[in-house]
């Protein structure tokens, strides 16, 4: 518990897939890669910007599996083992640690929506099970998981902290309480990181620029956190995680395949992201080429 709570980045990593639209581990691998050699102290495994809501328990498992297998002894792994169903969320929780996983990400149900008292229940039978982090993503779930609800929570030996989307005042007044807190969102990440007090970040943008985000986690470097605004701004111009993936298949990190019902960024949005990473050094990107490509460059699978 001691050191995943000293971890400031934590990158939710992308799934990569082949031309038939199967988890391509190769590239994978090539990732995982990057953020070692960046510095990233853990992962995040099939978390949103991982797609986990797109594969099959079995799939999920697998890369989960895999990543402990390879990685165990270089990074901390983050299994994304929550589910709107209690019964799903114990099971998937379950085999994640039985893998290996040193913690699980938990989100409240969603879409089936339940009464606080029973997101409560839900978030307990999962601690009940290892380590977990709390994931407050109003704008997916539809509902926010505020300090009444948490409080209690974080009381529970294996609760480690909280993944918030909900802002920095928010942060600050976990942290104040000794609730440890890691930023949901990319933009507010360094200055929820040195004027508010959070815990670190776990970061969509580090799949991209994962030594960046190492020093803005690290150092209180302003001039790069303002020059990083209008990336990080633009890969959220669609849901997480339709821009990161256009990205990271714009600079050759990944294969152009997609899992529908995922679709490249347009053309106009491409050339506006084009002109932000080409002020970039090529260093400082995953991949190891840029091009806007063409949108029948692009493969959808089903």
């Amino acid at each position: 518990m001691k050191n995943i709570k000293a971890a400031s980045l934590i990158t939710a990593i992308k799934t990569p897939y082949n031309a038939q639209g199967e988890i391509d581990l190769v590239t994978y691998d090539k990732l995982v890669a990057k953020q070692i050699a960046a510095g990233v102290d853990g992962i995040v495994v099939g978390g949103t910007t991982g797609e986990g809501h797109l594969l099959s328990w079995e799939e999920h498992l697998m890369l989960i599996a895999h990543t402990v297998h390879q990685y165990s002894d270089k990074l901390i792994i983050v299994g994304n083992t929550g589910s709107n169903n209690t019964r799903e969320a114990i099971k998937a929780t379950q085999n994640g640690f039985a893998m290996g996983m040193d913690a699980a990400l938990q989100i409240n149900p969603y879409y089936g929506r339940t009464s606080m008292a029973g997101v409560a229940a839900h978030f307990n039978k999962v601690l009940d099970i290892g380590p977990a982090f709390i994931y407050n993503v109003p704008g997916r779930t539809g509902q926010d998981l505020t300090p009444d609800l948490i409080e209690p929570l974080s009381k529970h030996k294996n609760f480690i902290g909280v993944k918030e989307c909900g802002g920095n005042d928010r942060i600050a007044y976990y942290e104040k309480q000794g609730i440890a807190c890691w930023s949901g969102n990319d933009d507010e990440c360094y200055v929820g990181r040195h004027q508010f007090g959070s815990h670190g970040v776990i970061s969509v943008t580090s799949n991209l620029v994962p030594g960046l985000m190492r020093t803005l986690m690290d150092s209180e470097d302003n001039e790069l956190n303002e020059r990083l605004q209008s990336l990080m701004k633009w890969l959220f111009c669609e849901p997480n995680p339709i821009a990161i993936n256009t990205t990271l298949m714009m600079t050759g990190a990944v294969q152009a395949n997609f899992r529908l019902p995922y679709l490249a960024l347009t053309l106009e949005q491409r050339q506006i992201g084009f002109d932000l990473l080409a002020k970039l050094e090529a260093a400082e990107i995953v991949g190891d080429k840029l091009a806007l490509l063409n949108d029948s460059d692009f493969n959808y699978c089903s």
